[in-house]
């Protein structure tokens, strides 16, 4: 099964213009994205997706592979579905170019739990939030699933709400959904062409898509982590993840 990764990054963010290029500890945050990835053992290749030629000169400019594409797109699987239509691969992973990824080995678990349920149309990952103030927070979106592992919905409030629950033994807890998925590549190039959804518009959430229009997706729950750069702030939060990181692996 040959696997495709793709990072979609453009340079015009409402909340961070240009965040792609800001530099987090001497390197470009596209450039630590693309590096993370990059130690993933099952990705037979591995691109950047960008709208604007200075993200694409970084990336070949430290030796990674880079692929233009139109500047009309909606969100950031749109511009990943126009690069996979032209690569041979079963499996294509979108790894969104905002998100630092503690562990590359995490594309393998989104990838993996693609593989391990055949009904499924895409994957992704999430991991137990345990700080208040991210369960509150409408930049760390939160997911719910079924029994079975599968996506129910995503949201930028907290999810599930526990304020009606009476009794002291409510057992629950609160995931936060990591920005990375897996496509079966010709699901991924049906989704692009699905109209857009009321909920999907209404949290600003592009996978809920999927699930309006009746897909299923998959989520395996990780114990690694990430950080999200959604705003200029974010540069420290990231720069105090990378420094635990290194300081972890001494």
């Amino acid at each position: 099964m040959r696997v495709a990764g793709i990072i979609p990054a453009r340079f015009s963010s409402s909340r961070f213009a240009g965040k792609a290029l800001a530099p987090i500890r001497g390197k470009t945050l596209i450039r630590h994205v693309y590096e993370r990835a990059l130690s993933s053992p099952c990705l037979n290749e591995l691109l950047v997706a960008t709208d604007d030629s200075r993200i694409s000169q970084e990336v070949v400019g430290f030796g990674g592979k880079a692929v233009l594409t139109s500047p009309r797109h909606r969100c950031g699987t749109e511009r990943v579905a126009e690069v996979a239509g032209g690569l041979d691969a079963d499996i294509v992973v979108n790894i969104q170019g905002d998100e630092l990824l503690s562990d590359g080995r995490m594309v393998d678990e989104c990838v993996s739990a693609l593989c391990e349920k055949p009904s499924a149309d895409s994957s992704t990952l999430a991991a137990e939030i345990t700080e208040e103030s991210e369960i509150i927070s409408p930049n760390v979106v939160k997911v719910v699933t079924d029994l079975s592992g599968n996506a129910l919905f995503f949201s930028r409030s907290p999810i599930p709400n526990t304020q009606y629950s009476s009794g002291s033994d409510l057992q629950v807890s609160f995931w936060k959904h990591i920005g990375i998925y897996a496509f079966r590549r010709d699901f991924l190039l049906r989704f692009v062409e699905l109209s857009q959804t009321p909920l999907e518009l209404a949290e600003s959430l592009e996978q809920l898509r999927i699930l309006e229009h009746g897909g299923r997706m998959a989520v395996a729950v990780t114990s690694h982590s990430s950080v999200s750069i959604d705003v200029p702030s974010d540069l420290e939060r990231a720069t105090l993840f990378l420094e635990s990181l290194e300081k972890a692996s001494t």
